[in-house]
């Protein structure tokens, strides 16, 4: 919604304060700040920044959901809420605090505009941080009867960091924020320019056989008027083998949506294949401004649409708007505060590699490091805000199926000049990676295959040695661990690079099915579901219970990978370790350098459904690191060749010509190797 004209400014209005859906008290920190007393959240805060700086172990999320005494019955409506009589209720939170620095790092605005509408007396103090987490009273009135407040705040101190946010004090009486929003202020010219007038997006869901999650997105869509109002298609596609159209729930909210839910029904491309889909369809009707891409497993706020849309049509140039991710089932914790691919080992995680950061501990008041810009390189496709602009110049995703396509998309935007930004206050809740651990699955084979893509069409031309040192550090540690599966899946990851970027798109219905099925060679892939599955432990004599042994040091680990080479080639298992397991291992200790001073363990699943018995085997070992050391000699001194036919290749690539190709080609999903 833009606002009258300034003198040479228009103002927009870019956030709506708001609360959570039906008063979900475990989201409840995300969108309100309880606290009064920061000292106690503030040593907690203190106490997870030491823990993170030394390398400890984080603790559970043991406290989590609203503080103590919040009741839902405060929340009055989506955007109204109810301060008690006498108390005072913060909004710097992850929702409804105004994260000024990215605004004016990457934005077109100059100044931002607080409005406000509060029932009965209450006095109204807004803040401002800096960089460093300090905050700052700006200003503060007294409302005696209720009404309409607005506070015009400067956008140029917040440099390298920042927030703006208010609280609100009731008098003697319950007060009741009516409703509240941010602008912010453009330059008239700039305003009135076709490409800064809101734009609308078509959504791109890809979805396989998670027919409740995918309705309850769309479900959540159709409910807001507002969001629906800014989109002009939502394409699903369906690669999933329980059809979505056949959901119970699917006619009613088909109905509902009418025509602006498409569902492209198409083999398993992945999600590479399904995101390029919707990218595809959007590029072709030539209506949107963007595409959103967003996983079907996701509860989405769809305030957060709002402000991506806003954010991208006055972005400086052309940007990728991201969303965070936060835990569907811990909900107060978000993944990471920003995502990057560190560029000299190809490697992908948090910034600042720090931990989950759980709101209901401690808010962003209590978090200095929360008030710093982070900018980052990338971002996850579970939800991501892309300028079809961008998609019309650097092409689609990578046939990758899956990993690595968000993040090779993001730096092969970054380089023609599309900056991606992780935006505060735009967010989905996902189904958490604490249940998965798809290293040594079958999706080992894309971890290793297209990280190496990515790294030889945006790293080093030349002499790749931290990126090849790195490859064959975790083939040692994964076969030391038994895991011969996830080491055999890599190798022919790296055999598929060897061959040339021609493999890619022929493999996104053939690599996923022959992996899976590679699982039944190997005894660490085959999961028992039944407790009794296994014999009884036999114990481990003299050697240290796996889950004491710590990971060896930076000093300590060339010759501690050395010494469990060494022994797991010369010295042959006991007989007694292929008949019963040495112990019984919980995934979470199941670390490489605890089963690698075992020869026979039970490791149950990630998710505890199940477990599976690792064996080491000497022969196996020797064959898998031989193969290994010959597979990443061969790629270190064929990297050049290999960088420049990939480069030359990604045109074509991630063209929309070859993914109608695929889009258009008949499923052949007869065994064989992923070529």
């Amino acid at each position: 919604m833009s606002t009258p004209a300034t003198q040479d400014r228009v103002w927009r209005e870019v956030a709506r304060v708001v609360l959570p859906p039906e008063s979900d008290l475990e989201a409840l920190p995300l969108y309100v700040d309880f606290t009064d007393d920061l000292t106690a959240v503030a040593a907690v805060a203190a106490e997870e920044e030491a823990r993170w700086t030394r390398g400890a172990a984080m603790p559970g999320t043991a406290m989590t959901g609203a503080p103590a005494g919040v009741h839902g019955e405060n929340v009055v409506s989506r955007r109204s809420f109810r301060v008690p009589a006498t108390q005072r209720i913060s909004f710097a939170s992850y929702f409804n605090a105004f994260p000024a620095s990215y605004w004016r790092r990457w934005s077109i605005a100059t100044d931002v505009r607080l409005d406000l509408e509060v029932a009965g007396t209450a006095t109204v103090l807004v803040y401002r941080s800096n960089a460093r987490g300090i905050r700052q009273l700006v200003q503060a009135r007294r409302v005696q009867a209720g009404g309409a407040l607005s506070f015009d705040l400067p956008l140029a101190p917040f440099g390298d960091g920042g927030w703006y946010w208010f609280d609100l004090v009731a008098g003697n009486e319950p007060t009741e924020l009516v409703q509240a929003s941010w602008s912010v202020a453009v330059p008239a010219e700039q305003a009135e320019q076709e490409s800064r007038s809101p734009g609308t997006a078509s959504l791109a869901i890809t979805t396989f056989n998670r027919e409740q999650f995918c309705i309850d997105t769309l479900r959540t869509l159709a409910a807001d008027p507002d969001v629906r109002a800014s989109i002009d298609v939502i394409y699903v596609a369906d690669q999933g083998t329980s059809p979505l159209r056949q959901h119970p729930d699917f006619a009613a909210v088909a109905a509902d949506l009418g025509e602006q839910l498409q569902v492209i029904e198409q083999d398993n491309l992945g999600g590479s294949g399904g995101f390029s889909r919707g990218m595809f369809e959007t590029l072709n009707a030539g209506r949107s401004r963007y595409v959103l891409v967003l996983d079907d497993d996701v509860n989405v706020e769809t305030e957060g649409i709002r402000r991506a849309l806003a954010f991208g049509d006055l972005a400086r140039t052309p940007t990728i708007v991201g969303g965070h991710m936060f835990n569907m089932y811990d909900r107060p914790t978000m993944h990471a505060f920003g995502e990057q691919v560190r560029l000299h080992d190809f490697t992908w995680g948090p910034i600042d590699r720090r931990p989950p950061v759980n709101f209901a501990l401690s808010g962003l008041r209590s978090r200095p490091w929360l008030h710093r810009r982070m900018d980052v390189n990338y971002n996850g496709w579970w939800m991501s805000l892309i300028p079809t602009r961008v998609i019309a110049e650097v092409g689609l995703s990578i046939p990758a199926f899956l990993k690595w396509d968000d993040a090779e998309f993001g730096l092969r935007a970054g380089e023609a000049g599309f900056p991606t930004v992780s935006m505060p206050g735009v967010a989905v809740w996902h189904v958490p990676w604490t249940d998965k651990d798809d290293s040594v699955d079958w999706q080992a084979y894309f971890h290793q295959r297209n990280r190496l893509v990515a790294a030889l069409v945006h790293g080093p031309t030349a002499r790749p040695r931290r990126i090849v040192a790195d490859s064959m550090a975790i083939d040692l540690m994964h076969t030391s661990a038994m895991q011969y599966y996830a080491t055999s899946l890599r190798l022919k990851a790296l055999e598929d690079v060897l061959s040339g970027p021609a493999h890619l798109h022929p493999s996104l219905r053939t690599a996923a099915p022959w992996a899976r099925a590679q699982g039944a060679q190997f005894d660490d892939s085959r999961i028992e579901r039944e407790p009794d599955a296994f014999p009884a432990p036999r114990g481990l004599g003299r050697t240290p219970l796996p889950m004491v042994g710590k990971r060896p040091g930076v000093k300590k680990l060339l010759p501690w990978l050395v010494s469990t080479a060494v022994r797991q080639t010369l010295v042959q298992p006991k007989d007694s370790t292929g008949q019963a397991p040495q112990a019984y291992i919980a995934k979470m200790d199941a670390n490489w350098w605890r089963l690698a001073q075992v020869d026979s363990a039970v490791v149950s699943t990630a998710d505890g459904s199940g477990a599976s018995w690792h064996r080491r085997d000497r022969d196996t070992f020797r064959a898998l690191m031989r193969r290994s050391a010959a597979l990443h000699r061969r790629l270190a001194r064929e990297w050049p060749r290999l960088a420049a036919e990939y480069r030359s290749a990604m045109p074509e690539l991630t063209s929309p010509a070859a993914w109608d190709k695929t889009f258009s080609a008949q499923s052949d999903l007869t065994p064989g190797s992923p070529t």
